[in-house]
C-alpha cells in the first residue's frame, strides 16, 4: 500500500492546544500534552493529513543516550528517508507516525501507542540490544509551526536511557550514524545542516547533561 493511503494518528489542532499554544520546545512539566493527545487522537490517512494543518501528527521523537558516557546518538537522513523534505540532514530523533497497529485500545502508561511506535521504529532503524534500554522519559514537546513539515506535526521528545557503548544503522534510511560524546555533537551541530526538531531539542538535552 502507498505510505500516504496508510492511516496515521492525528489530533485536531484547537483540541490539542485550547489556550496551550507554543512554538518551539515546552517541558513535560509545563503541560501534559501526552494525556490530550491520547484523550483526543483520531485516525486519517496520511496523504491527507499531510496537507491539513487543522491536524496534528504526533510523532514519538527519541533521542538515545548513554547518560554515564555522556554520549548521544547522531545519525544522517539518507535520500531513501520517508519525508523528501529531511533529506541529507542530520538529526538526533528517531521517531515515525503512529499507525493503527501501535493501538490495542489500551492507553495506559506501559503499552500507551507512543510508546509502541518509539519502540517499533527503534528496532526497525538501529541495532541495539533490547535488555541495554533501561529508561524511557518524556522530557516535553516539540511545535515548529515555521515550516511545512512542522505545521503538520507534533513531536513527543522522549530520551531513552541505553547502557550500550556503540549503535549501527539498521534501516537503509540512516546514511550514517554513531554514538558521539555530547562536546563532538555540538560541534556538528555548528558545521552541518540539521534537522529543525534537533535543533529545537538540543537546548533541553543540553540542560540535562549539565543537570546530572
Amino acid at each position: 500500500m502507498d505510505k500516504f493511503e496508510k492511516e496515521v494518528m492525528v489530533v485536531n489542532t484547537k483540541k490539542l492546544f485550547d489556550e496551550d499554544y507554543f512554538q518551539g520546545f515546552l517541558h513535560h512539566s509545563e503541560k501534559d500534552f501526552h494525556h490530550k493527545i491520547l484523550n483526543n487522537f483520531e485516525w486519517m490517512k496520511r496523504g491527507l493529513a499531510e496537507k491539513n494543518p487543522n491536524y496534528k501528527q504526533p510523532i514519538a521523537y527519541c533521542i538515545i543516550i548513554n547518560q554515564e558516557l555522556k554520549k548521544v546518538f547522531i545519525y544522517q537522513r539518507s535520500t531513501k528517508a520517508g519525508e523528501e523534505r529531511l533529506h541529507n540532514n542530520f538529526t538526533i530523533g528517531i521517531g515515525g507516525h503512529i499507525d493503527p497497529p501501535d493501538y490495542d485500545g489500551n492507553s495506559n502508561a506501559n503499552e500507551n501507542p507512543l510508546h509502541k511506535s518509539m519502540l517499533r521504529e527503534i528496532k526497525e532503524e538501529i541495532i541495539i540490544p533490547e535488555e541495554s534500554i533501561k529508561e524511557l522519559i518524556v522530557l516535553g514537546y516539540i511545535n515548529d509551526d515555521s515550516n511545512d513539515v512542522g505545521k503538520v506535526h507534533l513531536g513527543v521528545l522522549y530520551l531513552i536511557k541505553t547502557t550500550a557503548e556503540e549503535i549501527h544503522p539498521k534501516d537503509s534510511e540512516l546514511e550514517q550514524g554513531k554514538f558521539v560524546h555530547f562536546k563532538e555533537l555540538e560541534r556538528i551541530f555548528s558545521e552541518n545542516e540539521i534537522e529543525n526538531w534537533s535543533k529545537i531539542a538540543f537546548e533541553p538535552l543540553k540542560k540535562f547533561f549539565e543537570g546530572l
